[in-house]
């Protein structure tokens, strides 16, 4: 499975939640662009046919971190109000306080009596039910039919669970256990009082948080934007539908960019397929108004590879120009405006996996505000090959305490990672089993589809 045919030619810094919120407070192909230096003072991309030293990949991605930062300061990521609705996935950018006690009245825990005093108790003809009125007031060795959330008649002492009574031929209550004073009664406040901080800002909105802001009286959440990013995908040889025929290959990555971005928290405002015009790139880059810019394909020094010159052309600075992992080499990033920058990822599949968790996935991360995972690491069951002197990535299975190494791993291949539970980070000259590796989660794999593909 491919998307482009061969063509010739974590120490990242730590994420900042109080800066990020300032506000509101194996290769690529055939062959691989020649080295050019990275871009001279001028902020330009590189000369066509430089030279230049990829950057290490660790030090890659603490580049794409930082890159963010500088337009996380900017009024264009002020922070957005959301409807519970739309939050999912955003991270708050103003601390969650409580607008109510909660629970706001004492509550019946479980379904019973409420009762006063000690028993046996003469029970009373009317119940009381959740969200009616306040009941009138028990009296000693009085009780009344509750239900859970219903709120408790004043002067009561405790409630009695349905199973733990029963009623006598005279119609009295009988505690068939011991009754404790202020037993399955949920006390106003007890989960929180009004005012009190529940979340920090900085917190990603889970489901369980959109739960918590509505318990606690929140219609709307002010959270930090989503990353708004545009995929133009590259290349004349690419279908869209059907089998590959005739020297024509289905495109792979139109399909997977969006959702993994998605994933990662973008926006995808559009996916655009231009072919292999350099006319076309270059009126899409300067026209787009999206944060992040992501093309396919294009990176390297073919004869159709125009993302380099167009680079030039408007003057971008190029950030990274190639990175010391396999499978991924020629990927890059460069600003191309003040408050946008471009991901350019090579156009063989998994290669493009890795320059999305090389490049993009650190400066979208940055740029919604989402914290960095901890990093942790696995040994690995088997022996992973690497690089003589580039980092490389693997995808892996995790298996009990160990991390698998699978097998259709090259560049253009998509199976592996297609059955992967994450990539191993493998150093170069690679790895024996029982060494301990780093480890890249697949969104999915760690934030569950539900949450992740929002």
């Amino acid at each position: 499975m491919t998307a482009r045919s061969l063509r010739s030619g974590e120490d990242a810094d730590e994420f900042d939640v109080e800066e990020a919120l300032a506000l509101v407070k194996e290769d690529n192909g055939a062959a691989h662009r020649a080295p050019v230096p990275p871009a001279q003072a001028s902020g330009r991309a590189s000369e066509p046919g430089a030279r230049h030293k990829a950057t290490p990949w660790t030090e890659a991605r603490a580049t794409a971190a930082r890159a963010a930062r500088t337009v996380t300061r900017s009024a264009r990521r002020a922070p957005v109000s959301v409807r519970l609705e739309d939050a999912l996935g955003l991270t708050l950018a103003a601390p969650l306080d409580a607008l109510t006690d909660l629970p706001s009245f004492n509550t019946s825990a479980m379904d019973g009596w409420a009762v006063a005093g000690p028993g046996p108790w003469a029970v009373r003809d009317e119940g009381v039910l959740a969200g009616h009125a306040e009941p009138a007031p028990l009296t000693d060795g009085e009780a009344a039919r509750i239900a859970t959330g219903a709120r408790i008649p004043p002067d009561t002492t405790a409630v009695l669970r349905s199973e733990h009574g029963q009623t006598d031929e005279k119609g009295r209550l009988h505690a068939t256990r011991e009754v404790v004073h202020g037993q399955d009664i949920r006390p106003r406040g007890q989960e929180c009082r009004k005012g009190d901080q529940l979340l920090p800002p900085g917190a990603l909105v889970t489901p369980a948080v959109l739960g918590l802001a509505a318990a606690a009286g929140y219609d709307t959440l002010t959270a930090v934007p989503r990353p708004r990013v545009e995929v133009l995908v590259l290349g004349d040889e690419l279908l869209t539908e059907g089998a590959p025929r005739d020297g024509l290959i289905r495109d792979a990555l139109g399909p997977m960019l969006p959702p993994w971005l998605r994933a990662l928290g973008a926006e995808v405002t559009a996916v655009r397929r231009l072919g292999d015009s350099a006319a076309a790139l270059h009126k899409a880059v300067t026209r787009s108004d999206a944060d992040v810019i992501v093309t396919t394909g294009g990176t390297a020094a073919g004869p159709v590879d125009h993302v380099h010159p167009v680079l030039d052309r408007i003057g971008a600075e190029l950030l990274v120009d190639g990175v010391k992992v396999r499978p991924g080499h020629p990927m890059l990033l460069a600003r191309t405006k003040e408050n946008q920058h471009l991901v350019g990822l090579p156009g063989n599949p998994l290669a493009a996996v890795s320059g999305l968790l090389t490049l993009a996935e650190p400066l979208l991360r940055t740029l919604a505000a989402r914290p960095a995972p901890e990093p942790y690491t696995l040994p690995l069951r088997d022996e992973a090959h690497g690089h003589p002197y580039d980092t490389r990535l693997v995808p892996v299975v995790l298996r009990g305490d160990r991390a698998v190494p699978l097998h259709y791993n090259g560049p253009a291949m998509l199976r592996g990672i297609a059955a992967a539970d994450a990539l191993a980070v493998v150093p170069p000259g690679g790895a024996r089993p029982g060494q301990e590796a780093e480890l890249l989660d697949l969104p999915w794999a760690s934030a569950g589809i539900g949450v992740c593909f929002t």
